[in-house]
């Protein structure tokens, strides 16, 4: 039987230290563009060094939701919260690692001037953190139009995924001299992609909370 009073208590617990794994997500990808964009090595390993918080919020998340599943056995919106809880820190997490990917490919690209411009990978960045806010919003009010409205986005990135990695094959074809770098810009448009898969699946689980049932967004 759940004792209301500390259950709420114990959920509030949860969900804030759910947003601030977010929080931490969105500041990691934000300084990982900030690094490629300004061949920030130094900037780029403090983001590798940071993650282990990121693991350790996780960590604590999923060990604070089933210590609170097994011990007051909740049913139904209850369970639902604390199972989403669970999925969602994972997605989040999994952003933080994109970061570090990000991180990565810049110390490899290194100070050499970059092939060509990054705009479209600095929109899919964009739109990946602002997908990642919207999408901890909808968790935080409940609310499936935010969710809708990341799913909406997905699309846009992976529009822009396209157009990036179409430019970047076509790059290889002319400046095979700079391939490694080509290669390291495509890893990045990926990470980025992928993030972006992440908050969708975030929206998917806002979606379970609410309705009880599953959604696919990304049809």
């Amino acid at each position: 039987m759940v004792v209301r009073g500390k259950f709420d208590e114990d959920l509030k617990t949860l969900h804030e230290k759910l947003l601030e794994l977010g929080n931490f997500a969105v500041h990691a990808l934000n300084q990982s563009l900030a690094a490629l964009e300004n061949k920030d090595i130094e900037l780029a390993l403090k983001i590798l060094e940071d993650d282990a918080e990121a693991n350790l919020l996780e960590e604590e998340i999923n060990d604070f939701a089933i210590l609170l599943i097994a011990k007051q056995q909740p049913v139904a919106v209850d369970l639902r919260r604390l199972i989403v809880a669970i999925k969602i820190a994972t997605d989040i997490e999994r952003m933080a690692d994109f970061a570090v990917n990000i991180a990565k490919s810049t110390i490899r690209i290194g100070k050499e001037p970059l092939v060509k411009p990054i705009e479209h990978i600095k929109l899919m960045h964009q739109l990946s953190v602002e997908m990642l806010k919207l999408s901890l919003e909808a968790y935080n009010e409940e609310d499936l139009g935010k969710a809708r409205q990341v799913a909406q986005m997905d699309d846009q990135v992976d529009d822009l995924y396209g157009q990036t990695i179409k430019e970047l094959l076509s790059l290889a074809q002319t400046k095979p001299e700079q391939l490694a770098q080509i290669t390291q810009l495509s890893f990045i448009s990926r990470y980025l992609e992928r993030a972006a898969d992440h908050v969708t699946n975030i929206a998917e689980n806002v979606f379970y909370l609410v309705k009880g049932k599953r959604y696919d967004l990304n049809q």
